[in-house]
C-alpha cells in the first residue's frame, strides 16, 4: 500500500503480541512507527530490532497515568513532526468476578482494568486530537475484543472495557469526521498471544470448536486488518468495528 510509505504511527502495547505485529506490519509498508511499552524493555527492543526501515523509536509510559499518556503523545508527535495513525492496543486481561469476596479488592481490580484498557485510550485520543486536527486529519484504531459483545462471566471488567472501546470509536467517528479524523475498531476473537496462551493450552478443543475457520488467529491476521484501516482503502469507513474472529462471533 504505497500511500502508507513515509507516514507515522504510534502503537501502544507494542512490545509483543498484536501490538508488536501491527508495528512490524506498518514498518513493512514503509511507515515510521513509535513502539510503546510499559515494563517489557527487552521485548520492546526485540520488536524494534526486527522492524524494517528507519526512523522507528521506542517510547515508555505507564498508560494508567494520564500525565504519562500526555507526555508520550507529545513526545512522539514532536519526534515525527505530527502523527498520522494512533493504535490504542495496550490492554490487560484480569479476573474480576462479581462474587469477589473483598469489596475493596474488587473495586481495585475493576479500576486497574478500566484505567489500563479503556481510559488510556480515551486519554491518548484526547491528547492526539489537536495534533491531528492541526495537520488536517488522522486515523485512530482501537483494539477491542469479541468479549465486547459476547460478555464474560469471570472477567467482566475486561469485557466492559472492550465494549467501551467500541463505543469510543463510534462517538469519535461522529464527533470528528468533519476534522478529517477517522476512527475504527478491531475486535479479535481467540488470538495466539502470550496473554491468551494459558487458556488455550487447557481449552484448545473447546476453543477450536467455536471457530468455523478451524484455527486460532495469528497476530498477523489482526495486523493485516490494521494495515487496511490505516490505508486510503478505508477512507470511506469510520465508526466501524471489524470482528476478526474466524466466524466465532459476528454481531457488532
Amino acid at each position: 500500500m504505497e500511500d502508507l510509505r513515509g507516514r507515522t504511527a504510534l502503537v501502544t502495547g507494542a512490545s509483543g503480541g498484536i501490538g508488536g505485529a501491527i508495528a512490524r506490519a506498518y514498518a513493512q509498508q514503509g511507515m515510521r512507527v513509535a513502539i510503546h511499552y510499559h515494563s517489557h524493555t527487552h521485548a520492546a527492543q526485540e520488536t524494534l530490532n526486527g522492524m524494517p526501515g528507519e526512523g522507528h523509536r521506542l517510547v515508555q509510559a505507564d498508560l494508567s497515568d494520564p500525565e504519562a499518556v500526555r507526555r508520550m503523545i507529545h513526545s512522539v508527535a514532536a519526534t515525527f513532526d505530527g502523527l498520522d495513525v494512533l493504535v490504542n492496543n495496550a490492554g490487560i486481561f484480569e479476573y474480576t468476578p462479581f462474587d469477589t469476596p473483598d469489596y475493596a479488592d474488587w473495586q481495585a481490580g475493576w479500576k486497574h482494568v478500566l484505567d489500563t484498557n479503556l481510559l488510556s485510550a480515551v486519554n491518548a485520543t484526547y491528547c492526539v486530537l489537536p495534533i491531528m486536527k492541526a495537520q488536517g486529519g488522522g486515523k485512530i484504531i482501537n483494539i477491542a475484543s469479541r468479549s465486547a459483545f459476547r460478555a464474560e462471566t469471570t472477567a467482566p471488567a475486561y469485557a466492559v472495557s472492550k465494549a467501551g472501546m467500541v463505543n469510543l470509536t463510534r462517538c469519535l467517528a461522529r464527533a470528528e469526521a468533519q476534522s478529517g479524523i477517522l476512527s475504527y475498531c478491531i475486535a479479535p476473537g481467540f488470538v495466539e498471544t502470550a496473554m491468551a496462551r494459558p487458556g488455550m493450552d487447557t481449552m484448545a478443543a473447546e476453543i477450536l470448536a467455536q471457530i468455523p475457520l478451524g484455527r486460532i488467529a495469528t497476530v498477523e491476521d489482526v495486523a493485516g486488518v490494521a494495515v487496511f484501516l490505516a490505508s486510503s482503502a478505508a477512507n470511506y469507513l469510520t465508526g466501524v468495528t471489524i470482528p476478526v474472529t474466524g466466524g466465532s462471533w459476528m454481531s457488532t
